[in-house]
């Protein structure tokens, strides 16, 4: 069970494009725009209108598709999707997108969150007959849409949508059309986009980039698109409730090159940076950031404040992000690997750190050990955002409190415990500040691992299903 997992999951990333000859490469391009999302799994399905043709592996994008024959993948459509496993589910049956076979017609769907009450759906389904494959909840939408009827009933599809509870955004390939969907609260990000003639779904707009296409608007709470080549229809499964989109992906996941709910990743970073300055100043010489989430918040810190910017932490740019190692040994080694200070820039100076988030501590913990093993005077570490103090349950591996530092130790305690000279967070006003904007669609955020208030919960259970996405 989850419940027993430790490790901070990275969010998953899911791409499509309908409606161009090049679909699998440019389904490939666009993994790699999101390989930051997830590092050890990834996969594309295509359609040329009469069979669905699948590739998938183990490791990062590249290592997949390095020896694969992309005219063997031909179609004018193609989904794709890059993974993190949580531990003991890394394996290649839950590596998505996931494919679907029967006599009616095929099927893949790509996954990005977590189904809150797919323990529950898997038991009636292996009751009714079922046999599921794997131990994703991804699995339990294929089984719901067949037991709803044929994989061509749209109705049928909205049904199944509506069993579900928790964070999702989907893309279903069939063969002759893709299908959309995001969950009434909006928590996961998911925006559609043009290349020419062409449709492009995808987690963040960073994807869209990369291969020239444009944004085109978001995929809205509760929506379910039907894109073919008649064009793309939209109709809802559910009713559209106040947007609650996940303040994570602002403050760590996503790109700050991508837009979500039409405010930019790095500006709302930079607020963040700003509205910290503003509540927590201290005495300093050099602000400086980790790299590389932190970077936008520590810019902004120091323009509120004055004090200068400076490059305090250099990243080796080969190794992963070290919170999603699937091993707390590897996490504490791979921050060496990771980080070094520059001793002429924090030697003998009185250093803020900028950090993005502190989930256990023992990162936050080794960097302050460095800077001042690097000769810094003083390391004040800033936060910017409020401390993580509650599990979540809709995508990101936080499924005790046991594992959260904040939830666990006052502030002073954490910062004897890291070593820091003081400590302070961002505080919720201040997030909100930041991230919601006047161009934002249906304001309104998830901070329920900060806050402990959660927008969507199973009769006022929270559950949790096998592997998230």
């Amino acid at each position: 069970m989850l419940a027993e997992i430790r490790g901070l999951n990275e969010e998953c990333g899911v791409f499509g494009i309908w409606g161009h000859e090049k679909a699998a490469e440019l389904t490939y391009y666009g993994l790699h725009a999101l390989q930051h999302r997830g590092q050890e799994g990834a996969g594309v399905v295509t359609t040329d209108g009469h069979e669905l043709k699948l590739h998938k592996g183990q490791g990062l994008v590249n290592d997949v598709f390095k020896r694969v024959d992309f005219s063997k993948l031909s179609g004018h459509a193609a989904i794709g999707h890059t993974r993190y496993a949580t531990q003991g589910e890394r394996t290649i049956d839950n590596v998505q997108p996931l494919l679907f076979r029967s006599q009616l017609g095929s099927m893949a769907l790509a996954h990005n969150g977590n189904i809150m009450n797919a323990y529950k759906l898997r038991g009636e389904l292996e009751e009714a007959g079922s046999i599921l494959q794997t131990s994703s909840d991804t699995e339990v939408l294929a089984h719901l849409i067949k037991r709803n009827g044929s994989l061509e009933s749209l109705e049928g599809l909205k049904d199944a949508l509506r069993q579900l509870v928790g964070a999702y955004a989907f893309i279903i390939l069939k063969e002759d059309k893709m299908h959309v969907a995001l969950d009434p609260r909006g928590l996961r990000p998911l925006s559609i986009g043009r290349l020419g003639d062409a449709y492009v779904v995808a987690s963040e707009t960073c994807a869209f980039d990369i291969i020239g296409a444009t944004y085109e608007r978001e995929v809205l709470p509760g929506e379910l698109l039907t894109i073919s080549d008649k064009g793309m229809e939209s109709t809802r499964f559910d009713a559209q409730e106040k947007r609650a989109l996940c303040a994570m992906e602002y403050v760590y996941f996503s790109r700050p090159d991508s837009d979500l709910n039409h405010v930019n990743v790095h500006a709302s970073r930079k607020r963040m940076g700003i509205e910290l300055a503003k509540e927590s100043p201290v005495e300093a010489d050099v602000v400086t950031g980790v790299p590389d989430s932190s970077i936008s918040a520590a810019i902004g810190y120091a323009e509120q404040t004055g004090i200068p910017y400076e490059i305090g932490l250099i990243k080796n740019r080969y190794t992963g992000r070290t919170f999603i190692q699937p091993s707390q040994e590897l996490r504490e080694l791979g921050v060496k690997m990771k980080l070094s200070p520059v001793r002429g820039i924090v030697e003998g100076k009185r250093v803020i750190m900028i950090d993005d988030s502190i989930v256990r501590g023992t990162t936050c913990k080794r960097i302050v050990r460095m800077l001042k093993d690097a000769g810094a005077k003083e390391v004040h570490v800033r936060i910017a955002s409020p401390a993580i103090t509650d599990p979540c349950f809709y995508g990101i591996d936080m499924s005790t409190k046991d594992e959260l530092i904040a939830a666990n130790y006052s502030i002073q305690e954490m910062c004897d415990m890291i070593g820091a000279d003081s400590l302070a967070y961002l505080s919720t006003d201040g997030l909100e500040n930041a991230i919601v904007t006047e161009d934002s669609i249906n304001q309104g955020v998830c901070m329920a691992c900060m806050t402990g208030n959660y927008p969507v919960s199973e009769k006022g259970q929270l559950e949790i299903s096998y592997t998230k996405c």
